[in-house]
């Protein structure tokens, strides 16, 4: 029976609405939901895959235990699971106080899941070490927010993309990290070409592609480059000093510094010219509507608060705020930070956006609650929290739906800290995450398709998800897992209101409680419902209960939710990096996002066409510092500072300056055999915010001659298959000094293995591999073997069809064989080339181009399709392309015109 349930997207923060498909209790088909305000029917290319993404092999379907820390998983009923876990938290909690246990958790949780866990730990068992990955991403833009407006409140919508006059975009590549808001930002260029877009960024990123201007900041210089616009505004005149007396208080203090900030003294600071910061700060003040959009470049920093606090001052400053197309606009990095961020999911808030250290707060939500006290000791932040638990303060850790043993910074140190944990619950939908390898207890969650609940996005806009279909195995609901423990944990500490503080039947009773916390908050929800948002559509906040509506944008009486009234400006210098870089450790090395995979990819990595773009780990570095160090494109290179190393393969990239690396942050142990960017990144935080900062690390870039290459790329009959043969290849990665694994392909999943070693693969391990890839037997079998040059290789055809090539000492063939394999391009006449010495593949395989990266669709395809008469719209009906996000339908409506006089004719 087939069904179609509207949902939300579970990656970034823009929260776009999808319609499910299913058939017989089975996700069989995404499609962006047309009336979903946030995206009208748009979705780039993770969210068009999520139905990919739905494959079970490997999820968590049943409780699981470890005797012994790293050893075999056993099966666990949930009853014996829970009471275990409580019984452990229980015990530690008696000996070592409530402070020795600890909450981590995400924002990819439903607002009602981030709700009792927060309930859990600072209602029942009293402690406020309950944090979250948000930390992260978000936090710094909380505390801007908090110093600057007086509460954690983007006051814009999408809506003002398309009435801005300016757009200044810091700190953030949404071309890449949030494309169905670039995909309006282009829109909105189209339709109004006196646009002007400003991009600040160290890398010429794919975003400043379409700048106006494009100002390449040193990395960590962002508060100089907003003091100095800010001077800028000063001195032309461009300070709209009624709203400053008005609204402000503040501004004659950082006037005083900002008279500091020439543009000569900051092109220094910064490492841009001058005029451009003119230019910036010009267009800037002299527009009727100016927009700023700004993520983790700005968040992720060692003063980050302050880096928002900068770009928020600009607008105060000119009264670009609570107006149409104007003011600051913080893009929210997960699906659900913004959610946790309501219900208190850090350490230092409560719920509805108060403030732990504020006693009247802490009172206000004991009544609540109807517990005697909220415990007044600030929790343990992320960063902290993981030394916590290095050091035995924290004894026992429970980590819920992240993988902090991929995505936190200095990774040595991280795992040192699971390790030495006393014990470890993991509360998550995956079981071949790195944290699990850590894990002493854990328990199947559900999914992206399976949950239920609220989410909140970047705008405000609160979203129902529905479930579509039931989860695999025994897995369970968050907020289900959470009650039952909580309820269990308060019987073995003898709390006599543990049953009355989690009386939740279903996912509706937790909202309507959470509802009650906001009333008279600035983010106020008590005209909301579930039924109101099946039957209405997504809301944004604050939507009080005598509202008819949500508020699209917030501050338009210039009023502030401060004691006073107003906004605040904050007294702010420039600081450099956390660490500089020197003679030992000269580069800058950035990271960032990729377009189509997310976080530690245990979503996204279980989809072939996903790693079509970038099917391994890559550092770009820029020509001179590859010269420099006698690089290439391609080469292996060793990255290392005093926090750990990586090896990784080597690519030019445009848009670097020299001295700067960049590597997305994607990459872990899954795929490759280090941890990826975060074994050198810095665990540094901001003192306000306590976010690290992940953005930038100071390391040491050299060749590494690994000069005999592996390559093994083996043709899976599924996807499951595939990733089947994946985590077996993962047991063979700390073989190598350099090594990967990955998927490639369309419709044919490919597994990718790659290596180097400095001497031959002796036969043996070579047999290991061959027995490990299917590629064992004679049968079908083409060889290749140059003793003397140490070159050894092998193809598997059958049936005139090749299904594996392996190739030892040289390697080039790999290159062009991915994509053949991955069409089925080498029949029988031409599969003698897989052995071929070259990179470039036979003149008879043709070159294609993936138009429509949503629905993986070729021009290809597409002629084929056009050839035989189909008009746009049968076209889209079909292979679906351009029916996503739409940036490739002005190229699929020029290739439709191309046929259309072959097509008059035919007719």
């Amino acid at each position: 029976m087939k069904n179609e349930v509207k949902s939300t997207c579970c990656y970034c923060g823009v929260g776009c609405g999808v319609v499910i498909e299913t058939e017989d209790g089975r996700i069989t088909g995404v499609r962006g939901d047309p009336d979903h305000p946030a995206n009208r029917g748009r979705l780039c290319t993770k969210g068009a895959t999520l139905h990919l993404t739905a494959d079970s092999t490997y999820r968590l379907r049943y409780p699981e235990k470890r005797a012994v820390r790293g050893g075999a998983r056993q099966r666990l009923a949930w009853d014996a699971a829970l009471d275990e876990a409580a019984s452990r938290f229980a015990e530690t909690i008696r000996t070592h106080g409530p402070d020795s246990v600890a909450f981590y958790i995400s924002g990819q949780l439903m607002t009602e899941d981030y709700y009792v866990f927060n309930k859990l730990a600072k209602g029942l068992i009293g402690t406020n070490n309950v944090d979250t990955n948000s930390r992260l991403c978000m936090s710094s833009a909380v505390a801007g927010y908090k110093q600057t407006l007086g509460a954690d409140a983007p006051p814009c919508s999408y809506e003002d993309i398309d009435q801005a006059k300016v757009i200044l975009i810091a700190g953030a590549n949404p071309a890449i990290a949030h494309p169905i808001i670039f995909r309006r930002i282009e829109d909105a260029k189209a339709a109004n070409p006196e646009l002007k877009i400003i991009v600040v960024d160290p890398r010429r990123s794919e975003s400043a592609e379409l700048a106006d201007l494009h100002l390449a900041i040193q990395p960590g210089s962002d508060i100089a480059l907003f003091n100095g616009l800010l001077h800028v505004l000063i001195a032309e005149g461009m300070v709209d000093l009624d709203y400053v007396e008005a609204h402000t208080t503040g501004f004659a203090a950082l006037k005083e510094i900002v008279r500091n900030y020439s543009p000569a003294v900051v092109a220094d600071l910064c490492g841009v010219p001058a005029a451009d910061i003119v230019k910036a700060a010009r267009w800037f003040g002299a527009s009727k509507a100016s927009l700023s959009m700004y993520c983790q470049g700005l968040n992720q920093s060692a003063h980050g608060t302050h880096n928002n606090a900068g770009i928020i001052h600009l607008h105060l400053a000119t009264g670009q705020i609570g107006k149409p197309g104007a003011g600051p606009f913080s893009l929210t990095g997960q699906p659900n930070a913004m959610g946790g961020r309501e219900v208190g999911g850090l350490a230092n808030l409560l719920s509805a956006h108060r403030d732990l250290g504020n006693p009247e707060h802490r009172a206000e939500i004991a009544k609540l609650w109807g517990v005697p006290f909220v415990p007044a000791k600030p929790g343990k932040s992320a960063v902290d929290l993981f030394k916590s638990l290095k050091t035995g303060e924290i004894k026992a850790v429970w980590i819920a739906c992240t993988n902090p043993a991929q995505s936190l910074p200095n990774q040595a140190a991280v795992r040192e800290a699971l390790q030495a944990a006393e014990y470890v619950v993991l509360q998550e939908a995956y079981g071949n995450t790195d944290t699990a390898d850590y894990a002493d207890l854990l328990l199947p969650a559900s999914a992206w398709g399976e949950k239920q609940g609220t989410v909140t996005n970047s705008e405000r806009r609160i979203t129902r998800v529905r479930s579509a279909v039931l989860p695999p195995g025994e897995a369970r609901h968050d907020w289900e897992i959470v009650v039952d423990f909580a309820r269990r944990l308060g019987a073995k500490l003898e709390h006599a209101a543990a049953d009355r503080l989690f009386p939740y039947a279903d996912a509706e009773a937790i909202f309507n409680e959470h509802r009650e916390t906001t009333r008279g908050r600035d983010l106020d929800i008590t005209g909301l419902s579930y039924s109101q948002l099946e039957a209405q559509g997504p809301q944004q906040w604050p939507y009080p209960a005598d509202a008819t509506a949500g508020r699209t944008r917030l501050y338009e009486d210039g009023r502030f939710p401060t004691a006073d009234g107003k906004a605040r400006f904050v007294a702010i210098e420039h600081l450099p990096t956390a660490e500089a870089t020197s003679l030992e450790f000269p580069i800058s090395l950035v990271s960032g996002r990729m377009r189509d995979q997310w976080h530690g990819m245990s979503r996204t990595g279980t989809v072939p066409r996903l790693f079509n773009l970038e099917d391994e780990p890559l550092l770009a570095l820029h020509p001179c510092d590859m010269r420099h160090r006698g690089l290439a494109t391609g080469d292996l290179a060793r990255v290392t500072n005093a926090r750990g190393a990586m090896v990784v393969r080597i690519a030019e990239r445009v848009g670097l300056k020299k001295g700067r690396a960049w590597m997305p942050m994607h990459w872990g142990n899954q795929f490759m055999n280090t941890a990826g960017s975060n074994a050198v990144t810095s665990d540094a935080i901001d003192p306000y915010s306590m976010q690290p900062e992940l953005k930038h690390a100071a390391v040491q870039i050299t060749r590494l001659d690994l000069p005999y290459p592996l390559a093994i790329v083996r043709r899976c009959e599924s996807q499951a298959a595939a990733l089947e043969l994946i985590q077996q290849a993962r047991a063979f990665l700390n073989k190598f000094p350099y090594a990967t694994v990955g998927l490639y392909g369309r419709q044919t999943p490919l597994v990718v293995f790659r290596a180097a070693t400095a001497t031959a693969i002796d036969d043996a391990e070579l047999l290991e591999l061959d027995r490990l890839f299917g590629m064992d037997g004679e049968d079908g079998a083409i060889l290749y073997n140059d003793a003397s040059r140490k070159i050894a290789k092998k193809a598997i055809a059958r049936d005139g069809r090749l299904l594996g090539v392996r190739l030892a000492g040289e390697a080039l063939a790999q290159v062009w064989l991915k994509q053949a394999m991955a069409e089925d391009e080498l029949d029988a006449s031409l599969i003698r080339f897989a052995l071929a010495p070259t990179d470039k593949p036979p003149v008879s395989i043709a070159p294609r181009n993936i138009v429509c990266k949503c629905a993986d669709v070729s021009d290809v395809q597409i002629h084929a399709e056009l050839a035989k008469g189909s008009s746009l719209p049968q076209l889209q009906d079909k292979l679906k392309c351009g029916t996503f996000c739409g940036s490739c339908l002005p190229d699929i409506k020029r290739m439709a015109a191309e046929h259309a006089p072959q097509q008059a004719a035919a007719a």
